[in-house]
């Protein structure tokens, strides 16, 4: 019997990589030098399922995703937090005042502006997180670090110079997980989101009396982002996340109302929320530490 295989985009020892083993430690972890590398092998049936990032909470949206996710054809079956912690690496032996250069990918740099301001060194964008820390290895210059995952730095033989680097403490990265063939979540099974994207029909009000159907029916919508597609400033799409299943009355309602003002509307996954959701959602005092499973 075959080992199953999940996709990321990155090199060995990115956090989508550490994301893979999370959640799907039975599953050989193949890395992809794009998003469209990543799409690509689910669709040819090269990989099983694929561990793509959409948002973090303090760098923002992956924008790529949105723009591939409506016309790839692969479905959302579910979703995955991994708390983020930066690691600032350099070769064995770096001591910190010699190092001049920090690399990393850009949202990552981003997530670590602190650091790199109090260290008063040059921020250089590279590919990837794991990457970075590759070629820092290959170079063997001790003025040049990187920003990566502890994984990273084991793989790559680096010293960690500086542990947890990120700016905040809640930084998290929320991560989609794909297959070619659509896996629904049962209604009445657990919370449940449901991902969807849209085009509002072009009369006045359209948006907002689309957006009326989730208010009215109590339907609560954790994200919309909005882009514009085609090359074109008035063809304007929306991608949709939120609570709850198709088949719920109260979803179903809304969702009547959505596709009467649209004019398009596609349904890209129904999976089980993460429990992540239900931490974040609780008072501070009652919140535990749980351990995140798969799915």
């Amino acid at each position: 019997m075959s080992t199953k295989k999940v996709v990321f985009q990155g090199e060995p020892g990115a956090n989508s990589h550490i994301a893979c083993n999370n959640v799907f430690p039975e599953f050989e972890a193949l890395p992809m030098a794009t998003f469209e590398d990543c799409f690509n092998a689910i669709q040819k049936d090269e990989a099983d399922l694929g561990m793509i990032p959409v948002e973090n909470s303090v760098a923002g949206r992956v924008a790529d995703i949105h723009h591939l996710m409506p016309t790839s054809g692969l479905n959302i079956i579910g979703e995955y937090f991994l708390p983020i912690h930066h690691q600032l690496v350099g070769l064995r032996g770096t001591k910190l005042d010699e190092v001049e250069s920090i690399q990393s990918h850009v949202m990552a740099l981003g997530q670590c502006r602190k650091v790199i301001r109090d260290m008063g060194v040059r921020a250089v964008i590279g590919a990837d997180t794991a990457g970075s820390a590759r070629q820092i290895a290959e170079w063997g210059d001790a003025s040049k670090a990187a920003i990566s995952s502890d994984l990273a730095a084991d793989i790559y033989d680096l010293d960690i110079l500086k542990p947890n680097v990120e700016d905040e403490d809640h930084n998290t990265t929320r991560f989609i997980i794909l297959s070619k063939y659509p896996i629904k979540a049962d209604a009445g099974n657990g919370p449940v989101i449901t991902t969807l994207v849209f085009r509002v029909r072009n009369v006045p009000a359209a948006l907002f009396k689309a957006m009326g159907g989730f208010a009215t029916n109590g339907v609560n919508m954790t994200k919309l982002e909005s882009y514009q597609t085609g090359g074109k400033f008035f063809a304007t799409q929306f991608y949709a996340d939120i609570e709850g299943h198709p088949n719920d009355a109260n979803v179903k309602l809304a969702l009547e109302e959505l596709e009467f003002f649209s004019a398009e509307l596609k349904v890209l996954g129904v999976y089980p929320a993460h429990e992540y959701r239900l931490k974040i959602a609780e008072p501070q005092e009652n919140r535990e530490l749980r351990p995140s499973p798969g799915i």
